[in-house]
């Protein structure tokens, strides 16, 4: 009898162990996911969500309508942009740690207000960050708090910015003027003021460094031009009211994001030809908001903007009429997933932790 009570508690002994091992596998599985950032505006947080299992993990307080939100090269910080609203500009960026999933710290931007584009600075902790209330591109270091570099762009609404990978020149786009701004990185110094077209606003550089696309959201034009010679080299038609703009890592195709007919438009980068309209098929509020951006204007749409393009083969696009992040396989064109978010996403990001 006392054999079998002792083999009997072995036998115990080691399917405990056996499933508290299961167990922690699976929380360490989870640990590495994945990972979706959402900026969302009227809700003034942080979504972090679980791609593999569609769970929001964390929801992190952010400042006053959070715009934008970018991650350094190293994956452990991501930064959101506080932009505030008509009534109270805002002018600080929040640093959060995405190992303990945390509020880090807040940089005062001082005279700088509205800051709105963000862009990592290459590996470094630093950030480039457009701020419209001072027409400035600046580069701030996430260590120190400090700003580093404060360019003047000269036109109003410089909203929106891309870096070459080199990180010699930037480009900012201009909603009210339909400029681009051409900086050069290194004396600090605008080079050019470009004519995109109207509403220019979505705005990225090919993977290669060699061209940079904006969108020009009131044109409903796509305008191409060379990084070094800066000439335009074309103009596509994208309709309608195209807000953003990215790129797959491969360089081969173009995400253009439509906000009023609620679609995103894929574009062949090389040949400059549309190869699919994807529609934003999911749910919209039964009444119009008027604490939404174009929530009148653009009734009957999900008014998608944020998109990030973390692989070749997914896209994710932030719909801020829906409070919903759509994912759209690349390879098909059709949304596959939806994730639900807080209210009004725009910002996006992703942190690949495989």
């Amino acid at each position: 009898m006392k054999t079998f009570s002792l083999l009997l508690l072995f036998t115990l002994t080691l399917f405990s162990c056996k499933n508290t091992t299961e167990e922690k596998s699976t929380v360490e599985d989870q640990n590495r996911n994945d990972l979706i950032l959402v900026a969302n505006k009227s809700g003034n947080t942080l979504h972090i969500i679980d791609v593999e299992t569609s769970e929001t993990l964390h929801i992190l307080d952010t400042g006053l309508e959070p715009h934008e939100v970018e991650i350094t090269a190293d994956g452990k910080l991501a930064v959101v942009t506080n932009y505030g609203n008509r009534e109270n500009p805002g002018n600080s960026l929040s640093v959060y740690d995405l190992t303990e999933f945390k509020l880090l710290k807040t940089i005062d931007l001082g005279e700088h207000t509205r800051p709105h584009g963000i862009q990592a600075f290459g590996e470094s902790q630093k950030m480039l960050v457009t701020t419209e209330g001072s027409k400035r591109l600046l580069l701030v270091d996430l260590e120190s708090g400090s700003v580093e570099m404060a360019v003047n762009t000269t036109i109003t609404v410089s909203h929106m910015v891309a870096a070459t990978p080199n990180l010699k020149r930037a480009f900012v786009p201009s909603i009210s003027t339909g400029n681009m701004t051409v900086i050069d990185l290194e004396t600090e110094e605008v080079i050019e003021q470009l004519y995109s077209g109207k509403g220019a606003e979505g705005i990225d550089v090919t993977p290669n460094g060699k061209e940079v696309w904006v969108s020009n959201r009131d044109d409903n034009t796509i305008a191409i031009f060379d990084t070094e010679t800066l000439e335009l080299l074309h103009t596509l038609d994208c309709e309608d009211f195209p807000i953003r703009l990215k790129f797959t890592p491969d360089g081969g195709k173009a995400l253009v994001s439509n906000a009023r007919t609620g679609d995103v438009a894929v574009f062949d980068a090389k040949a400059k030809t549309l190869l699919a309209t994807v529609k934003m098929d999911v749910p919209l509020p039964d009444e119009v908001d008027d604490e939404r951006y174009f929530s009148r204007e653009f009734e009957g749409s999900s008014i998608p903007i944020g998109i990030v393009v973390p692989n070749n083969q997914k896209a994710y696009v932030a719909n801020t009429n829906a409070d919903l992040v759509s994912e759209i396989d690349l390879e098909t064109y059709t949304i596959t997933r939806h994730f639900p978010t807080g209210k009004q996403p725009d910002g996006i990001n992703y942190l690949n932790r495989n």
